[in-house]
């Protein structure tokens, strides 16, 4: 409700403002390309107005990659495809921890210490039970809230 009183008069107002600055705006360069974008992304750049489970910012996702884009001068021996696959493997597991409330030190050990035992099994439903939302992992590996 706060979104529609408050924050869409000033959207429809940046909108009619960049609709009527346009044709002032040289026909190429960087400033002609970020109207272009803007304009072209109005429909999707107004969803938060009317859906209030969309986020006003993205705070939250730039505070969960932040240490990955501190940390990423640190990782110049990932000169391989193999190596960034990796990476992104255990960083989208580290992530998906945090994002369930997990603590990710302890989830990769658990992870560590269950996988091997059911190397050998053709079955790999047991992955179901290993995943960061399920109700079967321990205790001891989730956060205290």
């Amino acid at each position: 409700m706060q979104r529609q009183l408050v924050i869409k008069p000033l959207v429809d107002a940046l909108f009619a403002y960049l609709k009527k600055m346009e044709p002032t705006v040289p026909t190429s360069g960087q400033l002609r390309k970020a109207y272009t974008y803007i304009l072209n992304q109005e429909k999707y750049l107004r969803v938060f107005l009317e859906d209030g489970e969309v986020p006003i910012d993205n705070n939250a996702s730039e505070r969960a990659i932040r240490g990955f884009c501190i940390g990423k001068k640190n990782w110049q021996m990932i000169d391989t495809i193999n190596g960034a696959h990796s990476s992104a493997i255990i960083y989208s597991i580290a992530e998906t921890a945090k994002a369930n409330n997990l603590k990710p030190y302890d989830y990769f050990v658990y992870l560590l210490e269950e996988i091997p035992k059911h190397m050998e099994q053709k079955d790999r439903t047991f992955l179901e039970d290993l995943l960061p939302w399920s109700k079967k992992l321990p205790e001891g590996i989730r956060k205290q809230q």
